[in-house]
């Protein structure tokens, strides 16, 4: 599916009321600033704004290794969370993930480029349900998980 309408989640500057993507700048997932984090780039399509969805390429080396020459699960787990939290910003809202579910379908392999998309599903109120999978390039299903994000208000993400 072609991305028509484009956003970038990690911004490059950080203004006089930055956004909270720009407040997770070291966020492990996708914060330009963590030297140790993922790092991923996501583009998010949301022409048709109901169904939202996100697409980060990925290509981990052995830093984030579990099995030999494998991604880590827990790694794995991030990805999928990282996915599904991007459709909140193109939802307008803030939301974090109260409950996720994980299937590992075949070993994700390192050092190789792999595809990760998450979707917006239905919203029920302040209930929010994504899914994302991450798929090798010929389109196999490596692992797919659902989640349940709940919108907050953002005064609870201020330190204190």
């Amino acid at each position: 599916m072609p991305i028509e309408e484009t956003h970038r989640h990690n911004p490059a500057s950080l203004d006089s009321n930055p956004t909270i993507d720009e407040l997770a700048h070291h966020c492990f997932g996708c914060g330009p600033g963590n030297p140790q984090g993922l790092r991923l780039v996501f583009a998010t399509d949301s022409t048709n704004p109901d169904s939202p969805f996100a697409t980060a390429q990925v290509n981990l080396d052995r830093h984030f290794e579990g099995p030999p020459g494998h991604i880590h699960g827990g790694i794995i787990a991030t990805l999928m969370d990282e996915a599904m939290s991007k459709l909140n910003r193109p939802l307008n809202v803030l939301a974090m993930t109260r409950h996720m579910e994980v299937n590992y379908l075949r070993p994700a392999p390192l050092h190789q480029p792999l595809i990760l998309t998450g979707r917006h599903q239905k919203r029920e109120g302040r209930k929010l349900f994504h899914n994302a999978d991450l798929k090798s390039p010929d389109g196999t299903l490596l692992a797919s998980a659902q989640a349940l994000f709940i919108v907050i208000d953002p005064s609870h993400l201020k330190p204190r």
